[in-house]
């Protein structure tokens, strides 16, 4: 569990963070450096959560190698899925990270969603949705072992 307290703002309790895989975690299928080390240490806070179309393959083995609860979406939109996963945790208690259209329905919903442009760019309805865009995977996840840094972003 993290636990941050936003002066002027609000109390935030995480116990889930769902993550997209494609543009989030993995650039074309591809895991990016660093993000299974990060997860490593996130995973005694955090039950992690991926949910992808699995667009290149691979999701299932991702989740497998990273040790970390897969979910993959059925055919058709998958904002409302997305959204469905992040609800049926409790939406007040998830971080959700992506980057896409399709994932701004989780990064709304939840009590803390970050965007990120993991080289395939960040969706202009991603940026919108979140909570703090931030350019890249390691420093969003940087940002959750280091909860003071969410504290300054948001403190009003």
């Amino acid at each position: 569990m993290i636990s941050i307290s936003i002066p002027d703002y609000r109390e935030i309790t995480l116990q889930h963070l769902v993550l997209d895989m494609n543009g989030t975690l993995a650039r074309d299928g591809v895991l990016l450096p660093g993000v299974k080390e990060r997860l490593d240490q996130l995973k005694p806070l955090l039950a992690v959560h991926l949910i992808t179309a699995d667009t290149h393959g691979g999701g299932q083995e991702a989740a497998l190698a990273l040790g970390i609860h897969f979910h993959k979406m059925t055919p058709g939109p998958g904002g409302p899925q997305k959204k469905q996963l992040v609800q049926g945790l409790g939406a007040d208690s998830v971080v959700a990270i992506g980057n896409g259209a399709n994932d701004a329905l989780m990064l709304k919903e939840a009590a803390l969603g970050l965007a990120v442009n993991g080289g395939e760019g960040a969706a202009v309805a991603a940026i919108l949705a979140a909570d703090i865009y931030i350019p890249d995977i390691l420093d969003a996840l940087d940002l959750l072992l280091h909860p003071d840094r969410i504290r300054a972003t948001l403190r009003r």
